[in-house]
């Protein structure tokens, strides 16, 4: 993916992170979904989630810095099961992406954006979706073991979070707690994806890996970009941008895989 392309590919790439790095800024969340289904309309969709795991990594290192011991110490104690979980599934889903057929992968990728953008829009209500989440959300050990193993199995595959996100959040943490779990989760699971992938040889060459690494840049920079548009952008145009996006790359990538688009 890196040796030879023409330098409008290369732009490309990089425009894509700076918008997905913009994105998480602007609205707090979305840099890997958009990162990676964006590039995964474009490109061979395994090699998209494993280039985008050193951005992802990069950009969320930013939360370690509003972190205290304590908060991680907070953290560690109350959600362990939750992040041993899905460190485990993290290596799954890499070895499942290894295998995986293209076309069902990228079909996969977009019936994954479509569902996050369909669970959350606020203009249709979906039957069970919140009594799903009150009967799977449940924090007990046994509750956070099945989570986090189905979303770090997702998350390994897809580069997808979101369901660890609503699992948090449906917890009633504080902000410090909440950004700190965050931060634990993300991290860790990122840090051993990238050594995973190294292992499994999912890293064509070092040059490959070197662009993953180098495009921590322009992702960062994305999410400052991101920030300082928050003030001057609603909260609700916020929503209609990202969700119109990932559901436009949705439908692209699900016709993708049927060979359709």
């Amino acid at each position: 993916m890196v040796a030879g392309l023409p330098p409008a590919v290369v732009a490309g790439v990089v425009a894509v992170v700076l918008l997905a790095g913009a994105v998480n800024g602007l609205a707090g969340f979305g840099f890997a979904l958009v990162g990676t289904m964006a590039l995964a309309t474009v490109i061979d969709p395994a090699t998209a989630v494993v280039f985008m795991i050193a951005p992802i990594l990069g950009v969320n290192l930013s939360l370690v810095r509003d972190l205290s011991v304590a908060e991680l110490r907070t953290c560690g104690r109350r959600f362990w099961p939750l992040v041993l979980a899905a460190l485990a599934g993290t290596v799954v889903g890499l070895v499942v992406l290894d295998w995986v057929p293209q076309g069902p992968l990228r079909a996969g990728l977009g019936v994954v954006s479509l569902g996050f953008v369909a669970s959350a829009q606020r203009l249709v209500e979906i039957p069970g979706l919140e009594t799903a989440k009150d009967g799977c959300f449940v924090e007990t050990p046994s509750g956070m073991v099945g989570v986090g193993a189905v979303s770090g199995v997702l998350f390994g595959g897809t580069n997808v979070g979101v369901q660890l996100i609503a699992y948090l959040r449906s917890c009633d943490l504080s902000h410090g707690v909440f950004v700190g779990v965050v931060a634990m989760v993300f991290l860790g699971l990122n840090g051993i994806r990238i050594g995973a992938a190294g292992v499994l040889g999912m890293y064509p060459d070092a040059a490959f890996a070197a662009a993953s690494a180098v495009a921590a840049v322009p992702a960062v920079v994305g999410v400052a970009v991101g920030k300082r548009l928050r003030t001057s952008v609603g909260v609700r145009h916020r929503r209609i941008v990202v969700l119109g996006m990932l559901a436009a790359i949705g439908v692209r990538l699900v016709l993708g895989g049927f060979g359709v688009a």
